[in-house]
Order: structure tokens, then C-alpha cells, then sequence
């Protein structure tokens, strides 16, 4: 069995048909989505009707959670675009989402960790920034479950660990934003260093869950483009770039 796993796709929706133009090349038997699917300053509207014709397997993130909110004025810059460009069909696709989902019995989907979608699985953030995490920090996120390969998303870096038990957590990066700033629970940046659209190719195989990760080109230019048009000049670089 190949799962595509999507994450993070925050609205980019030039970047989301590059890596769905990538898995058909791919032969992926299923396609899941890992939330933040819309949130940002890029194509909302378009985003959500492109994955709602698709039918995937799909959950929400912090950013779902945030944007269906009932106080609009209170939102971050962010989650208030997509909230105001967003449909009331669109909106209501978002709300029956779940915050987890099983699938193929022994897979799980979370957006932070299970517990959490705020919450940071294979990294961890200090006073100092943001490193790797160590194994025991994973497993300590991780909890008891049944489950032989988790899929995470929220950090946008693509990172995987097997744990001492021989599960499997993988986060594919994110499809729609290489970097960002954070201040939650210290200011921190996330930069992966290219422009390019990420997935991860997961497979079942005799010795257990295996992955391949992919960095996909696509016109990165026009998406940071877009974002400045929409008033956001700070997701240029991060577009362009990798970096904040």
C-alpha cells in the first residue's frame, strides 16, 4: 500500500496541483490531507473547492479550528482572510471534519500530535529555538495506541522517526508554506531553506511502514506574488525562498 500524505497546504492552491500532478505520476493508492488547508493570504476559496471534488481522506488543523471561530474581528490576519473568501457550503465541508482519523486499521492521522493540534510531535521548541526531538520526547507524545504508523503534520518540516515499540511517525512538510514565525511557547522559526511544494510517499512493506520524501517545483514566484497582491509582503520571501 501507498499513502500520499498532504499537510499544510495554508490556501496555495498552484502549489497543491503540482503534487497532485506528482502523486498520479507516483501510482499512490490513497491521498490523505493533514490539515491548516486554507489559512494564509493565497487562493482559499479555489483550495477547498479543488479538495472537496477530490473526496480525501482529510482532517483538520489548528488553523480549521481558528477560522470557525464565531468572533471574525478577533482572528489572526491569517485565518480572517480565509474565513471572509470562504463559501457557507465551504465552510460547513470544514466544519465536519474530524480532529483525528484512522484508516487501513494500523495508520492514524493528527495534525500536531494526538492530543493536540498545537502541539509540536517531532520537534521540539526551547528558549534557544526550535531543534529535533529526541526520541523519548516523541514517545512520550505519542501515548500508547495500537497504531503502526502515524502521520503529523503543523511544523511544515519533513521529518520521520521510528520509535522503539517500531511505530512509524512521519510528517511530510508542507505542501503551500516553507517557512514561518512563531512565538508559541517561545518565538521561534521554521524555515526548510527552498521554495519547493512537499509531500511524503509512505508504504507498506514486509519489513514495515517505509518513506520517501518529495520536493516538488512549481511557480513559486506567482504564489508570493499573489501574497503580496493580498497584502501580505512577509509571506514573500518565505514563498521564494524557504526562509522567513
Amino acid at each position: 500500500m501507498k499513502i500520499a500524505a498532504l499537510s499544510d497546504i495554508h490556501g496555495n492552491l498552484t502549489a497543491l496541483d503540482a503534487v497532485l500532478r506528482h502523486i498520479r505520476s507516483q501510482g499512490a493508492d490513497l491521498i490523505v490531507n493533514l490539515g491548516d488547508i486554507v489559512s494564509g493570504s493565497l487562493s482559499p476559496s479555489e483550495t477547498v473547492d479543488r479538495l472537496m471534488a477530490l473526496d480525501l481522506p482529510t482532517i483538520r488543523g489548528n488553523h480549521e479550528r481558528q477560522l470557525l471561530a464565531s468572533d471574525v474581528d478577533a482572528m489572526r490576519q491569517s485565518d480572517r482572510f480565509a474565513r471572509e473568501a470562504l463559501r457557507a457550503d465551504q465552510l460547513d465541508w470544514i466544519a465536519q471534519l474530524p480532529e483525528t482519523l484512522r484508516i487501513a486499521d494500523d495508520v492514524l492521522l493528527v495534525h500536531g500530535t494526538p492530543e493536540s493540534d498545537l502541539d509540536y510531535f517531532l520537534e521540539t521548541v526551547t528558549e534557544q529555538g526550535c531543534r529535533a526531538a529526541t526520541r523519548e520526547e516523541v514517545e512520550d507524545r505519542a501515548g500508547h495506541g495500537a497504531e503502526r504508523l502515524i502521520l503529523c503534520g503543523h511544523t511544515h518540516v519533513p521529518r520521520s522517526m521510528r520509535l522503539g515499540d517500531g511505530r512509524f511517525v512521519v510528517n511530510p512538510g508542507s505542501v503551500g508554506l516553507q517557512a514561518y514565525e512563531d512565538d508559541r511557547p517561545w518565538p521561534h522559526r521554521i524555515e526548510t531553506g527552498s521554495p519547493h511544494a512537499r509531500y511524503a510517499m509512505v508504504m507498506r512493506t514486509k519489513s514495515g511502514w517505509d518513506v520517501a520524501f518529495h520536493a516538488i517545483e512549481y511557480d513559486w514566484n506567482a504564489a508570493a506574488n499573489l501574497a503580496r497582491a493580498n497584502g501580505r509582503p512577509e509571506w514573500e520571501m518565505a514563498l521564494r525562498e524557504g526562509r522567513c
